[in-house]
């Protein structure tokens, strides 16, 4: 069975513990195909997983991968398979929990990837990827985000909240956008009514919201009093360094209280895909790219991640 290249880790720790390496291309069954990868991203979770913070999930067997989306063509088609062809332009994403997507190719079954934007390069074209589908997710199906709300992004500038300020703006609310003192003008660009400077803006002088989206994870009871009556709050991570107390607030405030916080982990499918599609080549989305890394420069990647001050995402350039 032949080789791949792809992004490896042997041990929990630093990013320092990634390096390029091989494995076999996977075998595809025949309700799958074979996609070979041009591009990925690093997100925010692959950090806590490479770091060993969540390894009762994670687990302790190594070589472990990372890169949960992906920008490619067809390689080969399933027996099974009908639709797709050889030589189709496509991005996906990997199932929840899955990791891999960085490195030549990704066996996936075809619920799990649709057509890539053709305005788009590779690159361009991922950095919209899982920040479009959770926002989607997010504010549309979970928050119902409606014409004239004021909506609240935490992390605005990030790989998510950098496609939520848009998708605000198109859905028609007035967005209020937390980033850090230098991303403020970026964000503004995105279509931001208002861009605030999270170190120096007290959240409680800001007034009432009618959807608060999180893309931080802490200090989820101040937010959540931000709320209006009526008010929805959207959170897709919680504090990874105190995980317990976190998922517990999470789980809890989603059943109680009338200011209610729905928490969610994404899995999106062909439908939600396509329609990410649709946003970019219709211009309703831009891409979000902070910077473009080789696959052997993974490690830069995930230390840049983690040094903040990010606009958009870290993109891994696999082809």
């Amino acid at each position: 069975m032949p080789d791949m290249r792809a992004a490896l880790y042997d041990r929990y720790g630093p990013p320092e513990v990634l390096y390029e390496g091989t494995v076999p291309v996977p075998d595809i069954r025949p309700d799958e195909l074979l996609v070979r990868v041009h591009a990925a991203t690093v997100n925010g979770g692959e950090l806590a997983g490479r770091a060993g913070k969540v390894r009762v999930v994670t687990g302790r067997r190594f070589p472990q991968r990372t890169g949960i989306d992906f920008v490619g063509e067809i390689a080969e088609v399933g027996s099974s398979v009908t639709g797709p062809r050889e030589g189709q332009k496509v991005w996906g994403l990997l199932g929840r929990g899955t990791f891999g997507s960085a490195a030549e190719y990704v066996a996936v079954r075809a619920r799990q990837l649709a057509p890539a934007p053709a305005n788009l390069t590779p690159e361009e074209a991922v950095s919209l990827l899982a920040g479009g589908t959770t926002s989607v997710t997010a504010l549309r199906d979970k928050a119902a985000l409606r014409p004239g709300e004021r909506l609240l992004v935490r992390g605005a500038s990030g790989g998510v909240g950098s496609v939520a300020v848009q998708l605000g703006k198109l859905y028609g609310a007035h967005v209020t956008a937390l980033a850090s003192a230098g991303n403020l003008d970026f964000v503004r660009g995105l279509g931001a009514d208002e861009a605030l400077d999270h170190r120096t803006t007290d959240p409680s002088a800001l007034g009432g919201f009618d959807v608060v989206m999180d893309t931080v994870g802490t200090q989820h009871p101040l937010f959540r009093r931000l709320l209006a009556p009526g008010g929805r709050m959207v959170a897709i991570a919680f504090d990874i360094d105190r995980p317990l107390p976190g998922l517990a607030y999470l789980l809890g405030s989603a059943v109680h209280g009338t200011r209610r916080v729905r928490f969610f982990s994404g899995n999106p499918r062909h439908a939600l895909l396509a329609e990410l599609t649709r946003y970019a080549e219709s211009g309703d989305l831009r891409p979000v790219v902070d910077t473009v890394h080789p696959l052997g420069g993974i490690a830069d990647a995930h230390r840049a991640l983690e040094a903040g001050g990010v606009r958009g995402k870290h993109v891994v350039r696999v082809a």
